[in-house]
């Protein structure tokens, strides 16, 4: 079945796999690659269309050190370039790969559509997967139903960080399990972990990648990285499981994991990364159907848009089945509530709108976001559109982060000396209105806006501001910190902190240096210092974004999602020196609003300012260091905003 390689030209071969006749030939819509188990069989299917001969090899245990397999299987055609075989018996736990002999030479590769690997995920492990749900796990759902998406609070972490510390009063530091945890705190009593998030009060968690990713030695404690270098998409990472040897094991632990977060009313968001793989020319995709996972040109060289070595040809018709059968799988078995896209802007828009509906057929619920950066790319075929922030009207239920608030607030992450509208950066007034309103200039809905002041890639939050400031002292810098968390969480769209942001977090390096990319740094630069709780400031900056979230989720005009229906609410008004900004919303007949009106005060000057209210009896909620759903005092007639803060008033 397989193509006569020998009568296509290798320089060609990227071109005919992008024609229109390979994919009507080969494109196979099944959905049911990989290994199928059930306890009588198990069956195989790989779609290896250039293939002259495919074999299964089956091994006992997932080690490449054992060389030989226990037995070696052919396969047969099957259709559209699939090939496939059924080996009876009961093969839980039994380890694979596949032969492929393509244009004379053989080469062995795990399964692209494993679903259970062992031990660095060099082999594929066929998997019971019922096996691996954890106790209750049919009746677990997520709890972000029936919500609009600028409902939603979003916390980005990595579960190492998140766990590894002395301080965390985490048992199993460093893992899935780890987040399972209840009850833990740190040395001076204050907690730690799932229960601290849940204190929060975020709707969701993103948790950094969880797929298995290559840049960790499994078979070793402690090493570490951010995990942005996939391996094996289908498949948990084995480095934050307590056993990574058997394939069920890391399953069923971040199957608790998820499970846990769900029983705390949080919803779980994976960061996927499709855009590049590991290293291409060994990724088993690539080894069974050569460089077709890949954008590749005559000459042979990787289109290299990530910065990562090679990007992920999306607009071919198995590849987009291959990612949207991906999120299907995590969306379906580990009931993950919302995916956060690496580099989306180097996908297609096509695969991106296919994945967003297929998924909300069986989970409205879930989220879609990503980076949305226009990137340099050599698609494969003709009028190609990417899923950037430019294209957004294109990919109306996908969400893209808005790095344009976050420059306005805090400057560019390339000018480390840039100040922002928090911290002394001027004409931006008129940016920060727009933002408010949720709709930068690339946007045309606030449910496409995730709105941020910081996240893992380049500084924390704390160090750009200092970086910008250096002679600055501490208590300016929390001012800035302060009201950049404010305008986050009063801006239409949806909110989104770094894990630790709210704990002033800080990376710094043993010489002093600040780290803007910790992706490797390990646990020293990287983990969440839970001690920093001993600290008064800590503390209270933690309180403060734990009441602006909670005063967001009490308001649902903070959450209007329709465009429209925010122009005819929201209200600026100037003030005639300085770049103080002032918004009032009318409430009226929002269900679920307990106001009337809201005011919101912006005052990034070094001076006070005095500020008129419309007539009637205000409550403060938000002011200096203070926020929340309980009033912090009444206002009548005007009020004075001190510097460089924000205030938000309530009118009943």
């Amino acid at each position: 079945m397989g193509i006569n390689m020998k009568t296509i030209e290798k320089s060609k071969l990227g071109a005919w796999y992008s024609s229109e006749e390979f994919e009507a030939l080969y494109t196979y819509p099944e959905g049911n690659l990989g290994a199928e188990w059930t306890r009588d069989k198990t069956t195989f299917r790989v779609w290896a269309p250039t293939a002259e001969e495919v074999y299964v090899n089956l091994y006992s245990n997932g080690l490449i050190s054992e060389k030989e397999p226990i037995e070696r299987i052919a396969m047969r055609p099957y259709q559209n370039g699939v090939w496939t075989v059924i080996k009876n018996g009961d093969l839980h736990g039994t380890f694979y790969t596949y032969s492929v002999l393509v244009d004379g030479e053989e080469q062995e590769a795990c399964d692209p559509y494993a679903k259970a690997v062992g031990v660095n995920g060099e082999r594929a492990m066929v998997v019971d997967l019922s096996s691996t749900d954890p106790k209750g796990w049919d009746m677990d759902k997520s709890p972000f139903q029936n919500r609009n998406a600028t409902d939603a609070v979003i916390y980005e972490a990595h579960i190492r960080d998140l766990t590894v510390h002395k301080e965390s009063g985490i048992k199993n530091k460093g893992k899935f399990l780890g987040l399972t945890e209840e009850e833990t705190v740190n040395g001076s009593g204050d907690i730690t972990g799932l229960d601290y998030i849940a204190d929060l009060g975020v709707t969701h968690i993103h948790l950094l990648p969880f797929f298995d990713y290559a840049s960790v030695d499994e078979s070793q404690e402690g090493e570490y990285n951010w995990g942005y270098d996939p391996e094996n998409f289908f498949v948990p990472e084995g480095s934050y499981a307590t056993d990574p040897y058997h394939g069920e094991t890391r399953i069923r632990e971040a199957k608790e994991m998820i499970a846990a977060f769900h029983q705390k009313g949080i919803g779980v968001i994976m960061d996927v990364v499709f855009n590049h793989v590991h290293n291409a020319e060994k990724f088993c995709f690539n080894n069974i159907v050569p460089g077709y996972f890949s954008r590749i040109d005559s000459d042979g060289v990787y289109s290299n848009g990530s910065i990562c070595g090679n990007d992920t040809a999306s607009e071919r018709s198995m590849v987009r089945e291959y990612i949207v059968q991906n999120v299907l799988y995590w969306a379906g078995e580990y009931h993950i509530d919302g995916f956060r896209f690496d580099l989306v802007g180097l996908l297609d828009i096509e695969t991106i709108n296919e994945i967003v509906e297929r998924v909300h057929v069986v989970r409205p619920e879930v989220l879609f976001y990503g980076e949305g950066w226009a990137m340099p790319t050599n698609v494969t075929k003709a009028g190609v559109k990417m899923a950037t922030q430019k294209n957004s009207y294109l990919t109306p239920d996908f969400a893209y982060f808005n790095d344009t608030v976050r420059n306005l607030l805090r400057g560019r992450n390339s000018d480390t000396g840039e100040k922002g509208y928090v911290n002394g950066g001027t004409g931006r007034a008129d940016g920060l209105k727009s933002n408010l309103m949720g709709i930068p200039y690339w946007a045309s809905s606030p449910e496409q806006v995730v709105n941020y002041a910081s996240c893992h890639d380049d500084l924390t939050l704390y160090d750009k501001l200092q970086a910008a400031e250096p002679t600055a002292d501490r208590a300016a810098l929390l001012c800035y910190n302060r009201l950049a968390a404010g305008i986050v969480f009063a801006a239409a769209g949806i909110p989104f902190i770094q894990a630790g942001e709210e704990l002033i977090r800080r990376k710094v390096n043993a010489d002093g240096t600040l780290n803007s990319n910790s992706y490797d740094a390990g646990d020293d630069i990287n983990a969440i210092a839970w001690d920093c709780l001993q600290s008064a400031d800590c503390r209270e900056m933690r309180d403060y974004y734990k009441g602006l979230i909670a005063f967001r989720k009490n308001h649902p005009s903070l959450r209007i999602g329709d465009i429209r229906e925010i122009r005819d609410r929201f209200t600026f008004y100037d003030i005639q020196k300085g770049e103080a900004v002032i918004c009032l919303i009318d409430c009226e007949g929002i269900e679920g609003e307990s106001a009337k009106h809201l005011c919101m005060i912006f005052n990034p000057d070094a001076e006070e300012k005095e500020i008129f209210l419309p007539e009637g009896n205000w409550e403060i909620h938000v002011s200096g260091n203070k926020a929340g759903t309980e009033g912090l005092g009444e206002a009548h007639g005007s009020v004075t905003v001190s510097p460089v803060n924000c205030m938000f008033l309530v009118k009943r």
